[in-house]
């Protein structure tokens, strides 16, 4: 009974192991600078230097990095409330691209109304899409955590930022750019995305 019970626990202890070697490593993080708001958000408004900005969609241009100091605890946060299409932001790190195959995304974010903030990537060869799994809205801030493994993906129309037919197998092994979008326009404080941070969960893949 108790070589059995040995036995169970390496085993285990080994498959634990496993996981946590299989675990994604932090690829970037951005917290957006702790400065004065900001219309539309630019490569200035970004905290983390090895990245670089990209504003999409007919909305694209109205994008704010907001912040109100009359409010306690306040963070510096991506708002689209002020979008008269749809929009997206993405995010491409300097040096490396990221391999998604096994990774996630964390993020802080607070939606109003109908919106739903959905995963946005561009993969080396080209191709841009976005998630099915979505974050929804909240009365307050909320971490999210969506492990893209598994997830469904949509051809994404750039341009417009509109969602496509089903991509079954996406290959996320080389993607060059992640971002967000709820693929809608804003409506004020009362039907809009906020993005407070983000974190890409992957192995770097040079470029």
């Amino acid at each position: 009974m108790i070589l059995g019970e040995m036995r169970w626990l390496l085993l285990f202890t080994i498959a634990c192991s496993a996981a946590v070697a299989e675990e994604a490593p932090l690829f970037f993080r951005e917290d957006w600078t702790e400065t004065p708001p900001s219309l539309p958000a630019t490569d200035a408004d970004l905290a983390n230097s090895e990245l670089s900005l990209a504003r999409h969609g007919p909305g694209g241009s109205l994008l704010k990095k907001s912040f109100h100091d009359f409010i306690p605890n306040d963070p510096h946060y991506i708002w689209s409330g002020l979008c008269r299409g749809n929009w997206a932001l993405t995010l491409q790190h300097k040096a490396s691209n990221v391999d998604l195959t096994n990774g996630k995304i964390r993020w802080r974010a607070k939606q109003s109304g109908f919106r739903m903030l959905r995963v946005v990537v561009k993969t080396s060869d080209g191709k841009w899409l976005v998630s099915d799994a979505a974050d929804d809205a909240s009365d307050d801030w909320r971490v999210r955590e969506l492990t893209l493994d598994g997830i469904g993906w949509r051809e994404l129309s750039i341009d417009a930022v509109t969602e496509g037919r089903v991509v079954e197998t996406p290959d996320l092994s080389s993607v060059e750019r992640v971002g967000f979008t709820d693929l809608m326009a804003g409506g004020r404080s009362r039907a809009c995305s906020r993005l407070d941070w983000i974190e890409v969960y992957g192995a770097a893949v040079p470029r």
